[in-house]
């Protein structure tokens, strides 16, 4: 038997708004549903574990204690209503396949979930979830190449392309970035830029940078960590 603590509004009712479901409050599921309440976005939290439930009673829009692997317990929560809902289960995989594979049934129209291996994440593709994710693994492989670089910040957007902000190399320092020819001599784009104690600004060819600015670099990995570490 599930028991539903509701804090104002209904699920379906959090489902109308600008709203996210997300399934399983382990670490990971915690951290993204806090982060997505900080940002403006109504969050309706899902976990079997009543003792995480309590703790964060007023911290989300709605959170429920209740079994995700059962399909009556979905459509009583209106899951089906959510146009994107993320299935944060790690320790369970079992019920992580079968709660994707109900969302899917439910004909959720975005479907994000967590997967702890490759093998994992493969039958959540085969599933035919929209999006899997691998936080661990992606975490580790930032990481990684944050300590080999010089770059402040990194994100892979996609295989082989990155996004860098790093502070402006000398090469740059003192002239526009047409003049400093960064596109033709380093195979990259600066995309934005930001004046010590500034906020930041779309970089143009005219963009003059000094030797505190910092910047984001966009191009192939392997040229924006090798601009990176210019000094």
């Amino acid at each position: 038997m599930s028991s539903f603590l509701s804090f104002g509004r209904t699920p379906r009712r959090i489902a109308e708004a600008d709203s996210v479901a997300v399934i399983g409050l382990g670490r990971f599921g915690i951290s993204l549903a806090l982060e997505l309440m900080a940002s403006g976005t109504d969050v309706l939290g899902v976990d079997a574990d009543e003792g995480i439930v309590q703790s964060l009673n007023g911290e989300l829009t709605q959170v429920v204690r209740a079994d995700s692997t059962q399909l009556e317990v979905l459509e009583q929560l209106g899951i089906g209503d959510f146009d994107r809902v993320v299935v944060s289960i790690g320790s369970d995989i079992t019920a992580s396949i079968l709660t994707a594979s109900l969302l899917l049934q439910l004909q959720v129209p975005v479907i994000w979930a967590k997967a702890v291996d490759e093998r994992h994440g493969a039958v959540l593709e085969q599933l035919g979830v929209h999006r899997v994710i691998y936080p661990e693994k992606d975490m580790g492989r930032r990481v990684a190449h944050l300590v080999r670089g010089a770059a402040a910040d990194y994100l892979e957007i996609d295989n082989g392309f990155a996004v860098v902000k790093t502070v402006a190399p000398q090469v740059v320092q003192g002239r526009s970035l047409a003049e400093a020819g960064v596109r033709s001599t380093y195979g990259i784009t600066v995309a934005a830029y930001r004046h010590e104690d500034g906020e930041w600004t779309n970089a143009t060819p005219e963009t003059v940078l000094g030797p505190d600015d910092t910047m984001l670099v966009v191009g192939p990995i392997h040229r924006v960590e090798r601009f990176a570490q210019l000094r």
